[in-house]
């Protein structure tokens, strides 16, 4: 029982190692407790995860056994992030210490670990403040996330959110406008990029959603000439994160 580091995150398996991972100060993105466990241990677990606002499955016995990389998980298991998530605060802070107008990616649903350590990749070169990502159905700041950024996760920081609308209209209020990726939007080439901006990353496979979508100011293509309709999602990123870059040092 007890830290466990794998190829994907930071991996916590039985009581005392969980609690621990908590009350030190550890970021937990998911945690996995048996069903039917309802002992102190357990029930002081859950109050530390409330506090924190982890996401909590209450799963059987078979999907906790198919987790353990121990055998002896006690009736519950942790993921933990490779590094703290940061603040919108941290964010703005960032870009007032530049002296410049604030930069953000926000990624609705991103599912592979891969694709937003490159972006967080793409944010860092291109001189975004911030990343900011919504804590359910979307890829954490794991192990494998980090190793893909190069590095980047140590310079960038990662906001996790739990509502990606009311962020953004949120943000919208501090003055920033919000531009979404998708193929029908206008190209880049005819877009003001500059100033307080959020560039808004769709799921690999869907998109942007529909919500998203709506509470942006407007939507934003990447003219392509080949014969194939679409990118990667990282891709995508980096080259409209670019292009913000070099619209706001011609207007320098």
């Amino acid at each position: 029982m007890g830290e466990e580091k794998t190829s994907d995150t930071l991996h916590f398996e039985g009581k005392n190692a969980v609690l621990e991972a908590f009350r030190s100060g550890r970021t937990i993105d998911k945690l996995f407790v048996l069903k039917e466990a309802k002992d102190g241990p357990i029930l002081t677990i859950l109050r530390e995860a409330k506090k924190q606002h982890t996401i909590v499955n209450f799963v059987d016995r078979a999907r906790l056994d198919m987790l353990s990389e121990t055998g002896r998980h006690q009736g519950v298991i942790a993921y933990g992030a490779a590094k703290t998530y940061a603040s919108l605060e941290d964010v703005f802070a960032l870009a007032e210490a530049r002296e410049e107008d604030p930069f953000l990616l926000l990624l609705d649903d991103i599912e592979d670990p891969y694709n937003l350590g490159a972006i967080i990749r793409s944010a860092n070169l291109a001189g975004a403040h911030g990343v900011i990502i919504p804590k359910r159905h979307a890829a954490g700041l794991t192990a494998t996330a980090a190793r893909a950024s190069a590095g980047a996760i140590a310079h960038t920081p990662v906001v996790k959110v739990t509502n990606l609308v009311q962020t953004i209209n949120e943000l919208k209020q501090r003055g920033v406008w919000f531009a979404c990726a998708d193929m029908q939007g206008t190209s880049m080439y005819e877009c003001n990029l500059t100033g307080p901006m959020g560039l808004v990353i769709g799921n690999e496979g869907k998109g942007v959603s529909r919500l998203v979508k709506e509470s942006c100011d407007f939507t934003v293509s990447i003219p392509m000439k080949g014969e194939i309709d679409s990118l990667n999602a990282s891709v995508s990123a980096g080259i409209l994160a670019f292009e913000i870059a070099h619209q706001r040092q011609e207007k320098k």
